[in-house]
């Protein structure tokens, strides 16, 4: 028991571990700057061994996509496949509508017992009765309808244009008895061209569309083009011409201001006319381009139209039996 209750280190034989030579090295030198820490600052000592820190950037950190996303394209036009479909919609949309038509033709004709005509519209104790039949949503297509309505407006405003003329011409005449001529002509252009241009250009270019007849638009064209040029000559209004125009509207303005008014008023109409005709015109020229029609097709359709007349055919069965009776006259 004695030996438990001494002490070992009491012994100075027996090397103190704290007597160590690397202990007691580094008990005399202290690393540098360890002296100088105190535990209740915030200061973090700086040891000489220690690395110095790496400043970092003030910019946060930005992470590189693995993937550069897509680049930004135009957007592209629809495939081929489906332009197709939508055009054959349209064109199956077309032909209901076409069929439509027919039906409510159809349905109308059934009813009435007949296609009777129903223009002018005149009433029926009157002795006259109509000359033509005439109805755009039955017989014109549906893509055609707009134009040809603007059309007969269009004539229609020719017809009350004319009207217009005449009182015009006739109050030119009242105040100015010199102006007889003019009255007289202005009697002509409404009594003439009032019906004239209905059936010379108004029923051609109503019948082309119904028919898609390349003549009938041949046929509208020329006169059309006649009309336009008549236009001019009334906007210009001669002396003696049976016009109101810009100078006869001038003169009349001379000679009283209310009738020069109303003069002037006309001119204006016939200039808008003028304008208006030009412009559908190209409009006319621009779809009938549009339907397949030619010059070819046209002289087709003219032969064909000719030769189908009763009274062609029974003058060509003439001429070719004479021509018979005469040759075989000759042999005997």
């Amino acid at each position: 028991m004695s030996d438990f209750d001494s002490n070992p280190f009491a012994d100075p034989e027996l090397n103190h571990p704290f007597q160590d030579p690397s202990v007691t090295q580094a008990k005399a030198t202290p690393p540098s700057g360890l002296e100088e820490y105190n535990p209740f600052t915030d200061a973090k000592p700086t040891l000489a061994t220690m690395a110095p820190k790496t400043t970092v950037g003030s910019q946060p950190a930005i992470m590189k996509p693995t993937e550069e996303p897509p680049a930004y394209s135009q957007p592209q036009e629809p495939p081929r496949a489906a332009t197709e479909l939508l055009r054959r919609q349209e064109e199956l949309e077309r032909k209901a509508a076409e069929l439509d038509r027919r039906e409510r033709e159809m349905q109308s004709l059934s009813a009435s017992g007949g296609r009777k005509n129903n223009w002018p519209p005149l009433p029926e104790q009157f002795p006259v009765g109509p000359c033509f039949y005439h109805d755009i949503t039955v017989d014109i297509p549906v893509e055609f309808q707009k134009t040809v309505k603007i059309m007969y407006y269009l004539w229609m405003c020719h017809t009350g244009t004319l009207l217009a003329n005449l009182i015009a011409c006739l109050s030119w005449f009242i105040v100015d008895a010199a102006r007889g001529m003019d009255f007289g002509m202005s009697i002509l252009w409404f009594l003439l061209f009032t019906p004239c241009s209905f059936i010379c250009w108004y029923q051609p270019i109503y019948a082309a569309f119904r028919s898609d007849s390349s003549f009938r638009f041949f046929l509208f064209f020329f006169v059309y083009i006649c009309q336009v040029g008549i236009y001019v000559i009334q906007c210009i209004g001669i002396s003696g011409w049976g016009a109101s125009g810009w100078i006869s509207a001038l003169m009349g303005l001379n000679r009283n201001i209310a009738v020069g008014i109303i003069m002037i008023l006309v001119a204006a109409l016939f200039t808008t006319l003028a304008v208006m005709s030009l412009v559908m015109f190209k409009r006319v020229h621009t779809m009938y381009r549009t339907t397949g029609a030619n010059f070819q097709k046209a002289q087709q359709e003219f032969a064909a139209g000719v030769m189908s007349n009763r009274t062609v055919q029974n003058a060509a069965a003439t001429a070719a039996s004479r021509a018979a009776q005469e040759g075989f006259k000759e042999n005997i």
